[in-house]
């Protein structure tokens, strides 16, 4: 397959993201790819309930995370070596003909569940590769001034995805059972690919060598950077021009790829607290806000609708602070907003395990989903311009795993301190362990002072 590279000069100047048809066509990629997850996720989960005893089906339902964090840090060489437009398109490609085929599967017989335990180990190993893909994506498909933009459009279409994909998988459920489902969650992933491989990729410029932020190699002036395969020989044969990293030498092994990443990480004077302060963010934030707010609601009597009112309050919130970073575009002190934002969010949690009512519940949620989608996003979109796009795949992937891989780690531990101690207790510790992040991001100066291009 080959890439057209765009040059920056063909790109209209000032062009807003969400204007830009090339950005669009990405978006509605990614969106249906997002729904298809969402309605095979139901679907998984329906079946494997239907084939198995409880406490099978949750294994089923867990088993894709080994994978996932284990390569997850392999999965951002891959993006980086290969060009993350088309891992993504080998990723939607795979995993469309793996939900396909089970749905053929279910359709003409009942398997048990060997092959839904198939289905989720596949899941894994393809979202280790495709998570860190598709955060490195967007530097290749639009300017650097409208990364923040996207990182906002990205957010709502998460959103949309979460509000379409559960009642779409549900009624597919309810119509045709789960082979139905699987089936229609197959065809929007496979709406994807198309749609990706019209996306133009625009050329990136060198980095220096030791990958540091902002700086460009005294040669860069601007043309297409010329890419060097694994045998020396220059990309003119067709090799696809957004897999090359800088400062990478022409036989670097994907060890050294991912050595480097990480050291490009670990010397960044912002990249490098910033994934701490998320850290430390995401550990105080996803056990209250998973099994604390369910065993929080059983305790007060809420029920599962009134469960259901508290999410539904927090989706609305961090949505909105998602199209708020899709209009604005960049908000001003980023790194001072991202922390005190942090904190304030922190803030909330702890006041969630003390709210009188539902309703109470549901506003505290509400600004909780505000402020933690406001820090979030600005904190991705800082991933996003302080990264050298070379190294956006590796990026990624360190910051997937703090959140999918460390994050998980805090619910069974919320759920069994929440059974010794309470509810009251656990979610003030929790809101202090994420307090942390904020007291780090304002504590680093050069995170304190960062900001998104204008």
């Amino acid at each position: 397959m080959t890439t057209t590279v765009v040059p920056p000069a063909t790109r209209a100047p000032g062009r807003p993201a969400h204007r830009d048809g090339n950005v669009l066509r990405w978006l509605g990629a990614y969106a249906s790819s997002m729904i298809g997850d969402n309605i095979c996720y139901i679907a998984l989960s329906w079946a494997a309930v239907q084939s198995g005893t409880p406490a099978q089906a949750g294994l089923v339902m867990t088993v894709s995370a080994v994978p996932r964090a284990l390569l997850m840090l392999g999965g951002g060489v891959v993006a980086d070596r290969f060009g993350p437009r088309r891992v993504v398109i080998g990723s939607d490609a795979v995993r469309c003909v793996a939900v396909l085929a089970l749905a053929a599967l279910l359709f003409a017989t009942s398997p048990g569940l060997w092959p839904l335990a198939l289905l989720a180990v596949v899941f894994g190993i393809v979202d280790a590769v495709f998570m860190p893909a598709v955060g490195a994506l967007p530097a290749r498909i639009t300017s650097r001034d409208q990364l923040a933009r996207v990182q906002g459009m990205r957010g709502l279409a998460i959103r949309f995805s979460n509000v379409v994909g559960a009642p779409l998988g549900g009624l597919g459920v309810a119509l045709g059972g789960a082979a139905a489902a699987f089936g229609l969650a197959g065809m929007l992933i496979a709406v994807s690919v198309p749609l990706l491989i019209s996306v133009r990729m625009r050329e990136l410029p060198a980095g220096d060598e030791d990958g540091s932020a902002g700086t460009r190699a005294p040669e860069d002036t601007g043309h297409a950077r010329v890419a060097v395969g694994a045998d020396g020989a220059d990309g003119a044969d067709g090799a696809d021009s957004e897999g090359a990293a800088p400062g990478r030498p022409a036989r670097a092994t994907a060890w050294r790829d991912l050595r480097g990443g990480l050291r490009y990480i670990r010397r960044h004077r912002v990249l490098a607290p910033l994934i701490a302060a998320i850290a430390l963010g995401d550990l105080g934030f996803v056990g209250p806000l998973n099994v604390g707010l369910a065993l929080l609601a059983d305790r007060r009597g809420w029920g599962a609708s009134g469960m259901g009112w508290v999410l539904a309050g927090f989706g609305t919130g961090a949505g909105a602070a998602a199209l708020l970073l899709t209009v604005r575009g960049r908000l001003p002190h980023a790194g001072r907003l991202a922390a005190v934002a942090i904190l304030a969010g922190s803030v909330a949690i702890g006041a969630l395990a003390f709210v009188p009512n539902v309703a109470a519940a549901v506003g505290v949620a509400l600004l909780v989903g505000l402020l933690a989608g406001l820090s979030g996003a600005v904190c991705g979109a800082l991933l996003q311009t302080q990264s050298d796009p070379a190294y956006l795949g590796r990026v990624s992937a360190v910051a997937g795993i703090v959140s999918l891989g460390l994050a998980p780690l805090s619910m069974p531990l919320t759920a069994a301190a929440i059974g010794w101690w309470g509810t009251g207790p656990v979610f003030v510790t929790s809101a202090a362990v994420c307090a942390l992040g904020g007291v780090l991001a304002l504590g680093v100066r050069d995170l304190r002072n960062a900001e998104l291009p204008g």
